[in-house]
């Protein structure tokens, strides 16, 4: 399926309010995992059953429900039903393929965004959807897939009594959109790295293999810009976001983030001119070098042709050619062709035409 579109065709004319996913199942097993938290405690907890949930909804503490797997349509139905959200945001959910937003709701604020990780090995991207719930002093984050970039905002939460563990879910929810844009500059800076080494190759061997890098890397750049710059249009307007559920001292974090969605959109802008770049140095190097060989065919051309018409008078088959009876003739030839080859190398030099 394409990397860049994911629609499918049974999915077209679906109701936006129906519980279908809508996406590429990419695990089996849902799990379900509770970090509830306050300024002197933190418990995990495995969650079997949606009502294992209750004692935590209303409690004092702060709780960060995260749930890997979107394809079980009753469990978002119990989950619609308990966090009493409408459908269609659970809708939203279910459809990995939705473009990054921000929703305001009755009852707490909705948004997506898109996760990216990079492969190592085969320096390729891999896209996950992460779509966050807030409530009072609940957040609720849905995953594709378990394994993600949150392992840092889990151990703050485990070792500091900081203001993560004071400041809200709205901070908690700032705090992964936070290192899910971080993300993505270390993603582009780990694309630049590998870009900037193609800048040595244009000027030491060129070859077709260098063109493959180029194209390889541009396919991926623009894969990324396609999802950060959804990105950054909905942190712009989650910092003009005027929401019970964002505490006025945490309005300023917000705000922070677009100084990272921007530096990532121009980053990704910059390395993308770098490859186009590249791509026409790399034509323009691989044209003169065709311009050489062929300079220097030309000269071997042009060198040869009276060479062939000396030899072929010479060798004519007529009984009255006086030439042929001379003694010397045959040096004489030699020496005539080496003179002209001689006059025409000297004549090319002074015109610079090699």
């Amino acid at each position: 399926m394409s990397r860049f579109t994911k629609k499918k065709k049974e999915e077209i004319g679906l109701s936006p309010f129906a519980l279908v996913f809508r996406g590429q199942q990419k695990t089996e097993k849902i799990g379900i995992r509770m970090i509830d938290f306050d300024k002197e405690n933190v418990r995990e907890i495995d969650i079997n059953s949606i009502k294992e949930i209750n004692p935590y909804k209303d409690s004092e503490t702060i709780s960060w429900l995260n749930i890997d797997g979107l394809h079980n349509e009753k469990l978002m139905e119990e989950i619609a039903e308990m966090f009493q959200l409408e459908q269609n945001v659970l809708s939203d959910v279910m459809n990995p393929s939705i473009r990054p937003k921000i929703q305001e709701l009755e009852n707490g604020i909705f948004l997506t965004i898109k996760m990216l990780q990079y492969n190592e090995q085969d320096e390729k991207l891999s896209i996950e959807n992460l779509s966050l719930i807030v409530q009072d002093d609940f957040l609720i984050s849905f995953q594709e897939q378990k394994g993600d970039v949150f392992e840092p905002v889990r151990d703050r939460l485990r070792k500091h009594k900081s203001k993560i563990r004071t400041s809200g879910a709205d901070y908690l929810m700032f705090a992964l959109v936070d290192i899910v844009v971080d993300n993505y500059i270390y993603i582009i800076g780990q694309l630049g790295d590998k870009i900037e080494t193609l800048e040595e190759q244009m000027t030491t061997d060129p070859d077709k293999e260098l063109l493959n890098d180029i194209n390889f890397f541009k396919i991926e750049l623009n894969f990324l810009r396609k999802n950060v710059k959804p990105a950054k249009e909905m942190i712009l307007n989650l910092a003009k976001l005027e929401s019970d559920f964002i505490k006025d001292e945490n309005k300023i974090h917000f705000k922070e983030l677009q100084d990272n969605i921007n530096e990532a959109s121009e980053l990704s802008d910059s390395y993308r001119e770098i490859l186009y770049d590249q791509l026409n140095i790399y034509h323009t190097t691989m044209s003169t070098k065709l311009n050489d060989i062929m300079r220097v065919l030309t000269v071997f051309s042009v060198i040869f042709i009276p060479l062939t018409f000396i030899a072929g008078i010479y060798g004519t088959n007529f009984d009255n050619v006086p030439e042929l009876h001379w003694p010397y003739g045959y040096y004489i030839m030699w020496a005539v062709m080496l003179i002209t080859t001689l006059f025409m190398l000297w004549f090319f030099k002074r015109k610079k035409w090699f």
